[in-house]
């Protein structure tokens, strides 16, 4: 299936949450808070401003963001779990640089 989010909302793929405590521990899915990383996968056109002229989003597909814990809706879709939200709600845009590049190698 395809899919175009409307206005200035984005679609995103929450990052896996750990399964392991640093202790060891096994985390069971009812105890574990959900990641608030994400990947951007779709971004609607923007929004239009009192002119009818359309604002472009900041936001971008393959973006790493950083979310809010309870912001957006959860939907599915072919069988993956992601989180619609607009893109005011998104708090941070992540960029790497060349230091943390290195440090990631």
């Amino acid at each position: 299936m395809t899919f175009r989010p409307l206005h200035d909302r984005v679609v995103i793929r929450r990052a896996k949450g750990d399964l392991i405590s640093k202790g060891g521990i096994i985390i069971p899915d009812t105890a574990k808070e959900k990641p608030q990383e994400g990947e951007v996968i779709a971004v609607g056109p923007g929004l239009r401003d009192e002119n009818g002229r359309l604002t472009a989003p900041d936001a971008e597909t393959g973006d790493l963001i950083v979310l809010g814990k309870w912001t957006g809706t959860e939907i599915g879709i072919d069988g993956e779990d992601l989180l619609i939200m607009k893109e005011c709600d998104i708090m941070d845009i992540v960029e790497k640089t060349e230091a943390t590049a290195d440090t990631t190698a």
